[in-house]
């Protein structure tokens, strides 16, 4: 008897407090910046979270459900970040503080803080400014790379803009049904790669529903893939050996997350990037109008931004400066050299998104996304193999009618479906021995649909 009046106070708690879901399953907590927000199982290999409320509501939601991956996370990047950097971790701390947190915007600062109050609420020891480190990740090495030369400091050699990620955007007569298709892999450390395994459905207060995938602690995605209630969808490939960092612009982190969050239409992607814009995470952001039937494609120098645009055809990225100038004012990238990964994908590309046009679907699309030529960095899904600890660790798909719904497919792992074994790489190749603490297996898993809920 005893036990069933206490099983009912619980559902009754449930249907007045705030709820949560863990890998536990679900559970009543009296805390009401909990309410409607939820993350369910994870399905081959993503985990799904919803959140939703003011922007400290968001986060405290984000940081709460998330805590122990954020713990997790933020170890890997400290590892990464440090060895690549040559900084310590309390330097990434000082400089999230200091130099990141003025040109955030107070949307944003409440949000950040909301994390870091609910991972705390769980027992996690990370602060406000290890938040803010870990959602600067992706723009370090443009800092660390000017900072350094400020300050008359040799940088490692580690310290370059990276080449992440292959996608593309098509539409018009290269699609089956001549609406937009759009499709991303995520090029990067296995030891972060791994964890680029979270699905975010956020409803802000403010802007628009949207759906990205992310690292855990992230407000944005990261690497960059994600759809809106106002049928814009967005995602972009990093622009090799780019330099040049503006200390007082906005951080792209941010940016990429008010794209995403306020866009309905390519002029808002735009104007929002462009906003401020600090050089950091250069990238060619590729940009559909699923409702106009338009695509876009804006690459985003700190000197040089070239917008096109198009109701018919295709944009592809593959970590190559497009525009001549930018290239040879911004980047060391040698556009003449066939033998770089980023001008072999392009040109595979092209003959990928040739080949097949009149075709393009989403199966096509998640076909060119495994794609390998002999195992080597010139396929879209290749490894960064033998020898690195880095690859196409993720992939995403959507078209119109899927963003209509605010869904899109994802596999997580390798999409040719080969596992990468830590412990048995790591015997072969003793000189990435650093990261044995933290560098686990990434197993490959089929595609899945995702979708707002």
């Amino acid at each position: 008897m005893r036990r069933a009046i206490a099983l009912a106070v619980i559902l009754i708690a449930a249907a007045v407090s705030g709820v949560a879901t863990t890998r536990g399953g679900t559970f009543a907590v009296a805390d009401s910046r909990l309410q409607g927000a939820f993350r369910k199982p994870s399905v081959n290999g993503w985990t799904f979270v919803h959140v939703q409320g003011t922007p400290a509501q968001i986060g405290y939601q984000h940081g709460y459900l998330l805590s122990a991956e954020i713990e997790d996370l933020q170890k890997a990047l400290r590892l990464e970040l440090t060895h690549d950097n040559g900084k310590d971790w309390n330097f990434f701390r000082d400089a999230a503080k200091n130099s990141v947190w003025p040109h955030v915007d107070q949307e944003y600062r409440e949000e950040l803080q909301g994390i870091a109050d609910g991972i705390n609420a769980r027992g996690v020891k990370l602060d406000l400014w290890d938040v803010v480190a870990m959602n600067m990740a992706e723009e370090w090495s443009y800092y660390v790379g000017a900072y350094d030369k400020q300050h008359h400091i040799a940088s490692l050699s580690t310290v370059v803009a990276p080449d992440h990620c292959s996608a593309f955007v098509a539409t018009g007569s290269y699609t089956k049904d001549g609406k937009i298709v759009i499709a991303h892999n995520d090029w990067t450390g296995y030891l972060d790669g791994a964890r680029w395994t979270i699905v975010l459905d956020v409803v802000p207060a403010k802007g628009y529903r949207f759906l990205m995938d992310t690292l855990p602690g992230y407000i944005h995605s990261g690497d960059d893939f994600g759809v809106n209630s106002a049928g814009i969808v967005i995602t972009e490939t990093t622009i090799t050996g780019f330099s040049g960092y503006d200390f007082n612009g906005i951080p792209e982190f941010v940016r990429a997350r008010k794209a995403m969050q306020y866009s309905a239409s390519i002029d808002d992607v735009v104007r929002i990037f462009k906003d401020g814009n600090n050089g950091g995470y250069a990238n060619d952001w590729l940009i559909g109008d699923t409702k106009k039937n338009e695509i876009a494609s804006l690459e985003l120098g700190l000197r040089n931004v070239t917008l096109e645009r198009k109701t018919d055809g295709y944009f592809a990225g593959s970590n190559f400066p497009i525009s001549p100038k930018l290239a040879a004012e911004e980047t060391d990238f040698d556009l003449k050299n066939p033998s770089i990964s980023a001008n072999a994908r392009h040109k595979r590309w092209t003959q990928l998104l040739e080949e097949n046009k009149g075709k393009i679907d989403v199966a096509m699309a998640q076909q060119f996304l495994a794609d390998h030529v002999e195992d080597s960095p010139r396929g879209m899904g290749a490894w960064q193999l033998p020898y690195g600890t880095a690859g196409a660790v993720q992939n995403k798909v959507t078209d119109a009618a899927l963003a209509a719904k605010m869904s899109f497919t994802a596999a997580a792992g390798h999409a040719c479906g080969k596992d990468f074994l830590a412990a048995k790489h790591l015997a072969a190749h003793p000189e990435f021995s650093w990261q044995k603490p933290e560098l686990r297996d990434l197993k490959a898993y089929p595609w899945t649909t995702v979708a707002a809920q």
